[in-house]
């Protein structure tokens, strides 16, 4: 795939689902939309160094930390 082009997936942790994107000038910067989520458009970036891509599993990990962190009265993190 040309480092250019954005690489986009849709995630589905614990019942949750998100819109992944990996930016395309940041190896190992992720993106993470929470579509499941009370608040449109809320979610979290994550970076890795040395930076690399991630698998999926790996992905899936990021995202079960942020829902740990998510304050299930605002669904926001605190």
């Amino acid at each position: 795939m040309d480092r250019h082009s954005t690489k986009r997936s849709t995630l589905v942790v614990d019942g949750e689902t998100f819109d992944v994107i990996e930016r395309p000038d940041e190896l190992g910067t992720y993106d993470f939309t929470w579509l499941s989520g009370p608040n449109p458009g809320y979610g979290f970036t994550s970076g890795v160094q040395p930076a690399r891509a991630l698998s999926e599993p790996e992905l899936q990990a990021l995202a079960r930390d942020f829902l740990k962190q998510v304050d299930p009265t605002t669904g926001h993190i605190e």
